[in-house]
């Protein structure tokens, strides 16, 4: 945990951040509007910045969707829960979710999903707002980021991109 003096170890990580105290955040609230305006099925995306900001905060808690493969090898945020979307090599749905999800924050706390480049996350996050999580959001480009013109990752956005706390086992 020497990443930064802003790592957040897992006990300190916000099991059940009540609804209210969070979800009427200026950073949610933003989110929720550009939801609602692009349609989303679930509360709307954070930036990785704004994510980072929240989890500081302790007003949200940061749930990695991505294998446990992909935590070990490629890395991840010190202190975020571990929720598998999919597993294994050909990322097989893991048909638990919603119930792992439930058992590590609580419906009512403010949720943001985080996998490679925010599209599983996505994914995640409709599925978790179907099932009644209700302040579910979508980190925007991913731990990695969007594929750049080489079809690499990691050039221009993402967690690691933008500099915010990362650890690599």
């Amino acid at each position: 945990m020497t990443e930064t003096a802003f790592a957040i170890r897992e006990s300190e990580q916000p099991a059940a951040t009540p609804a209210s105290a969070a979800a009427d955040h200026p950073i949610l609230a933003r989110a929720r509007q550009r939801a609602a305006e692009l349609g989303l099925p679930y509360a709307g995306g954070v930036t990785p910045n704004e994510a980072w900001q929240l989890i500081s905060a302790h007003e949200a808690a940061l749930v990695d969707v991505r294998s446990a493969e992909e935590r070990k090898f490629v890395g991840h945020v010190p202190g975020s829960l571990h929720v598998a979307w999919a597993s294994g090599t050909s990322l097989t749905r893991n048909p638990r979710f919603v119930r792992e999800l439930e058992c590590k924050t609580g419906k009512a706390a403010v949720v943001l999903l985080l996998c490679r480049s925010g599209k599983r996350s996505a994914l995640a996050a409709e599925a978790a707002a179907k099932a009644g999580f209700h302040n579910v959001f979508n980190v925007l480009e991913g731990f990695e980021g969007d594929l750049d013109e080489r079809q690499r990752r990691g050039t221009f956005n993402g967690w690691r991109f933008a500099g915010l706390s990362w650890v690599q086992d």
